[in-house]
């Protein structure tokens, strides 16, 4: 029982760091990266509920539907002068 319990508030510490992430990150495409991490353990959290096909479905769906999404807008709507700047 009490392995659960740390089990439960590492992952609700590694969540709530990606949450933080994805709003103090200043280039919107590690936001993204950061916000995949942040669903991926909100998943996990699932598993540890026994809701297993939950769990799948906030990966195909979240993760692998709406997080690629994003990334692809990201990276389509960005131009050359925008990256040269962030860079330098």
């Amino acid at each position: 029982m009490v392995e659960v319990t740390i089990a439960f508030g590492l992952f609700a510490a590694v969540t709530l760091a990606f949450a933080l992430g994805v709003v103090l990150a200043r280039d919107v495409f590690h936001a993204a990266l950061l916000l995949g991490g942040a669903l991926t353990s909100v998943a996990v959290h699932y598993v540890m509920l026994r809701a297993e096909f939950i769990a799948a479905m906030q990966i195909l769906v979240y993760v692998g539907g709406v997080l690629i999404l994003v990334t692809f807008a990201v990276m389509l709507t960005r131009s050359d002068s925008e990256t040269e700047v962030s860079r330098a």
